[in-house]
Parts: C-alpha cells; sequence; structure tokens
C-alpha cells in the first residue's frame, strides 16, 4: 500500500466498527487515504473472485469462465454476473483483504518496535539466569510444560523487558507469545520442565513483577506446542480495544477463589428456574465457550475480547441490578472485562473467577465446568473431565476437538469428525466446503475467526 502513503497510524486511528469495513455505511466513514485502500482490497477480491472462476480445461486463446451453472464466453459478461450475483461474496472477502492489511501493518509497526529496542542496547545480562548447570539436552529435550501468567504493574520503558523477555525465551528454547505492555506483561511459553522452571525462576526474580510460583499456570506440553516465539511491545496486554488509562485493571471486581466461585455457583444452579438476581457470564469468544462452559452460563456470542465492551453496551438492561460472576481461560480478560462491566454502574455487584478456568479445573476437575478449556495454541484445547458438549459440523455426533477449515479464503476452527473428515468434509460449513473444492489454494494469512458461514451471526448479539 506503499503507493497510497497510507501510514499505519491512520488505519489504528479507526474505531472498531469502521476497521472492520463492515458494509457500506462504515465504508463511508474512512478518510480518503483509507477508502483508496479499501477500494484496492475490493478490486483485487473482485479480480480474484473471477479468476477462480475461469476454466482451467480450456484451449489456449479460447477463454470461459463458469458460474452458478452458466458459461460465459465475454469478459464483461462474467464481470456483471458476479457484480450482480456475488456481490456479498466480494463483501466478505474484501473485508478479508483489508482486516489482513491492516494485521500485516501492526506487525510491521509491532517488529519496527522490536528493532527499535535492539538499536538502542540495555544491560539485562543481571535478569538472564545463569544455565551452566544444565545441558542444552535438557532444555531442549524431555517432558515439557505449557505456561500461562499475566501481571498488570507499571512498566516504565516496556522495551526493556521486551528485549529481556526475547533474550531469556531464546536462551531456554521456549516458544510462544508473550505481550509486554506499559499495564503490565502477558505471556503463555512452552518448554522442557527444566527451561520452564528456570523462566518462572527469573521472570519471578524481576523486581517489577512481584509474582509468586502459584501466578503460573502450567498444563501438560512443550515448545512444539507453538510455531515460534513472538515478544512485543503493545498497547495492551489483552486486547480489549479500549485504553487501559481509560479502563483501568485496577478498577476489577472482585476475586473469588475457585473454592468460593464454587459455592456461587452452585447456589446459582440450586435456584433451578426460579428468578434470581445473579448472571454467570463467560467473557470468552464462542468457539471457545462452544466446547466447554459452566453449566448455564450466559455465553455471548462475540467473536474477539474487544468486542466485550460493545456487547455490553447493547445489553445493558441483560445486567441491570444484577450480581454479575465472571471467567474466562486464566482470568486476565475478567481483570479489565469486569472493569468496564463496573463502569457502567448498572450491577449490584461483580465478580470474577482468580485464576480462571485453569485454576477452578485444577481444584473442581468434575465440577460445574463441562467440557474441554480452549488454549490458544496448537493444541487447542486441554480436558480435565470426558464431557463432550460440542458436535460435529456435518453429521451432528458429539465432537470437540477443532481443526483450521481448509478452504482457501477462510481459516476458522472447525469441527469435523474422522469420518466427516474421511469423507473431504473439512472446511467449516458447506458453502466453503464448494468453493474450496473449485479453487486453487495459496498460501498466504488468513483469519481464523473469519468465514462467510458466520454471516448471520451479528456481531454483537442482543441478549437483554
Amino acid at each position: 500500500m506503499a503507493e497510497d502513503n497510507t501510514s499505519f497510524s491512520e488505519f489504528m486511528d479507526l474505531d472498531l466498527d469502521t476497521r472492520t469495513c463492515n458494509g457500506v455505511r462504515q465504508e463511508k466513514q474512512l478518510s480518503a487515504s483509507q477508502r483508496r485502500c479499501y477500494s484496492l482490497c475490493r478490486r483485487k477480491s473482485f479480480a480474484g473472485f473471477v479468476a477462480s472462476t475461469r476454466n482451467s480445461s480450456q484451449e489456449e486463446g479460447d477463454s470461459s469462465w463458469c458460474c452458478c451453472g452458466q458459461t460465459f464466453r465475454e469478459h464483461s459478461a462474467i464481470h456483471k454476473h458476479v457484480a450482480r450475483t456475488h456481490d456479498p461474496e466480494i463483501q466478505r472477502l474484501t473485508q478479508d483483504a483489508y482486516q489482513c492489511l491492516l494485521n500485516q501493518l501492526e506487525e510491521e509497526a509491532e517488529t519496527q518496535q522490536l528493532n527499535e529496542c535492539e538499536a538502542e542496547p540495555v544491560d539485562i545480562s543481571a535478569w538472564i539466569p545463569d544455565t551452566r548447570h544444565i545441558s542444552e539436552e535438557q532444555l531442549q529435550k524431555g517432558p515439557g510444560k505449557v505456561l500461562l501468567y499475566y501481571r498488570y504493574c507499571q512498566i516504565e520503558d516496556p522495551h526493556v523487558i521486551c528485549a529481556w523477555q526475547r533474550a531469556l525465551c531464546e536462551k531456554l528454547h521456549l516458544t510462544g507469545k508473550v505481550r509486554v505492555a506499559t499495564e503490565g506483561i502477558n505471556g503463555t511459553v512452552g518448554g522442557t520442565n527444566m527451561a520452564t522452571d528456570a523462566y518462572i525462576d527469573a521472570t519471578r526474580s524481576h523486581p517489577l513483577f512481584k509474582m509468586e510460583k502459584d501466578d503460573f499456570k502450567t498444563s501438560d506440553g512443550g515448545a512444539e506446542c507453538f510455531k515460534d516465539l513472538r515478544v512485543g511491545v503493545y498497547k495492551e496486554i489483552v486486547p480489549m480495544g479500549m485504553d487501559p488509562d481509560v479502563v483501568s485493571y485496577q478498577l476489577a471486581g472482585v476475586h473469588l477463589e475457585p473454592e468460593e466461585f464454587h459455592k456461587e455457583v452452585e447456589a446459582l444452579l440450586a435456584k433451578a428456574d426460579e428468578s434470581n438476581d445473579t448472571i454467570l457470564l463467560d467473557c470468552r469468544n464462542f468457539y471457545e465457550s462452544k466446547i466447554g462452559q459452566f453449566t448455564q452460563c450466559l455465553a455471548p456470542s462475540i467473536r474477539k475480547f474487544s468486542y466485550f465492551p460493545d456487547y455490553v453496551d447493547q445489553n445493558l438492561d441483560l445486567f441491570r441490578d444484577k450480581r454479575v460472576l465472571m471467567y474466562c481461560t486464566g482470568g486476565i480478560r475478567c481483570e479489565r472485562g469486569s472493569a468496564y462491566l463496573r463502569s457502567k454502574d448498572v450491577c449490584k455487584e461483580v465478580y470474577q473467577l482468580k485464576g480462571g478456568i485453569h485454576r477452578y479445573l485444577e481444584q473442581f476437575p468434575e465440577g460445574y465446568y463441562r467440557g474441554k478449556l480452549f488454549v490458544f495454541d496448537e493444541r487447542y484445547a486441554i480436558s480435565s473431565n470426558k464431557d463432550i458438549i460440542s458436535e460435529c459440523r456435518y453429521c451432528g455426533s458429539p465432537w470437540d476437538r477443532y481443526q483450521l477449515c481448509s478452504t482457501r479464503f477462510c481459516c476458522q476452527l472447525v469441527l469435523s469428525c474422522p469420518g466427516c473428515r474421511q469423507d473431504g468434509r473439512t472446511a467449516c460449513c458447506p458453502a466453503c466446503q464448494t468453493k474450496g473444492q473449485n479453487q486453487s489454494q495459496t498460501s498466504g494469512p488468513h483469519h481464523k475467526e473469519e468465514c462467510e458461514c458466520t454471516e448471520g451471526r451479528p456481531r454483537i448479539p442482543q441478549d437483554a
């Protein structure tokens, strides 16, 4: 997009609705340079769609296109057909391409930040542990685990912490992702038991964080659970899309230990269908709660945590004069999610599960949380009970093991059982399956949560 001289900051200045370019109304809100980029994405998406209908079996010099059971021999004819008949698909492809561009620009900005960090050498040796007593084999081979942790605290220079964390992870041969911001640190990394133990000790030893060993949640795994190592400086340590100075973790709800939360849920369920003043709120994404959740919870069908504030705003009456029990995977989303809910001043009380589902399952593996716990790595899920609460997308049989959609324009997570996958049903929906069979597969970035089969689900559900 260099020819349009459009900077990353111009894109990121958009509000959430505008950035997704979800329809003509949002497109009109864009600046001139942003409209040019969006239009370019639309032209490329249109051209790509037309190209996908080209008859690959045609003889040299004989051009024809096949679409909707019709054959078109004039270039103008296929263009008119696609414009009149397939505008919704073009719209979705354009949104994907535009969002992909935003993600690419964001990654470039993060890389630039990291380069700037590396360009100003800082002595971080005091925070790097001496591992001479540990062999390279112990750091790279053998049983391992995945760590999940976060710490909200004031960090004056996140780039220094970023450089230290990168050097630490590389020395210990860890993979995963660590987000650093002025509001704190959030990480999930995998490696051998020896390497992850050394990582915990090193991170705890830093004077900024004041962490206990119990602040690190663990599960079976290792470095193979992540494709690579990514350490960067961000605006937020969990992407809610709200300025941390406006909605601070310091305004979070009351933290309940797993035992206390268990008793609250038990009391809620004891009331059965009686009218009550308590809501059990899952603040994760729809694909997470789909395979595992607390019994009788409210699980909003939102695609990203950054949609959570809009969900609260559009469903305020649902929370009015209610006690809210919130939970998420490890607790971090509840910190600012509960703070945002409290800022609306409509709830009686707001509580959150300390340590999240992860800690709850350690104490209550057969408690009120049923199904799998979704995790953001190559495992996709971990389990503590045998319940399967979801089903195969195609045949409806019980199934809860995600895999990526196989279609070019959609890489959403899909639940397809072994039998259906063996029959070739590997896409997230029949429409994508058909399109995937007709289009050549090319490499490139995808959006795991987006696909045309989600069109019927509103961006912000109305549950009030």
